[in-house]
């Protein structure tokens, strides 16, 4: 039985929110990068729908390595990452888009996300960990397998800092394993490949849809989950072991 969708999206309003792609590709600007490819499908499905979209390329910027909320103040010299949270905080939808290396994320990858780890322990205005309310996405691109392996890794590690994932939240595409084109390489099949384009979709229309409804909703219900109630002594219902009283 066929459904229609026709005028559905009607009842959801996308002209008020903020999407912020980074891109973990190991190419500087203005080099080429594959990931950037995939990342401008959806970039432009969210435009369309009135959403502010902006796309920072991470190696473009001195970020430095660690764990700390501004690595300047544990004897780096210079680092742009405050400055970029900015931009994350602000945003109601975050994607993470990277390639593959060796079966797994590129290393400006997993230097976002320890850097997004740096800032869970700052809290919103609701007095929950700072990304609650907020949606998370991954877009993977490369010439060997993994593609889920590395989006895992992402929705996982954004999950766990605050952030909800909607259905099918990732996206990918690989050539043949091995040397070979890449995804902007003529030739490639790449922007024509019907399962890249078909989850790319889907997975932007379910981060707009996911941060619509939290929004909507003011974000996710501030009980049960604030970590300076629970220090307070606030145990929001749970009982220890209460089978052995």
């Amino acid at each position: 039985m066929a459904h229609s969708t026709r005028n559905t999206q009607a009842s959801f309003e996308y002209q008020g929110l903020r999407a912020l792609f980074i891109n973990c590709t190991l190419k500087r600007s203005p080099e080429i990068s594959n990931t950037q490819g995939v990342i401008t499908l959806s970039a432009h499905l969210m435009r369309e729908q009135g959403v502010h979209v902006e796309v920072i390329r991470a190696i473009d910027h001195d970020i430095a390595t660690g764990v700390y909320p501004d690595m300047t103040e544990h004897g780096w010299a210079t680092d742009a990452w405050p400055a970029l949270f900015d931009k994350v905080a602000a945003a109601d939808i975050l994607v993470i888009g990277g390639p593959i290396w060796l079966g797994d994320n590129s290393s400006v990858t997993k230097r976002i996300i320890e850097r997004l780890y740096a800032m869970s322990g700052e809290y919103n205005d609701k007095g929950q960990y700072v990304y609650y309310g907020k949606v998370g996405g991954a877009i993977i691109t490369g010439n060997e397998d993994g593609v889920k392996h590395c989006a895992s890794n992402i929705l996982y590690s954004l999950q766990h800092i605050g952030y909800t994932i909607p259905p099918a939240a990732d996206s990918g595409w690989i050539g043949e394993i091995g040397p070979g084109p890449s995804y902007l390489d003529a030739g490639s099949g790449g922007p024509e490949n019907e399962f890249t384009n078909r989850n790319t979709t889907f997975m932007t229309w379910n981060l707009m849809h996911l941060a619509a409804i939290l929004k909507a909703n003011r974000g996710i219900p501030a009980y049960g989950n604030l970590r300076q109630e629970w220090d307070a002594g606030e145990r929001f219902g749970f009982e220890p072991n209460p089978e052995y009283r």
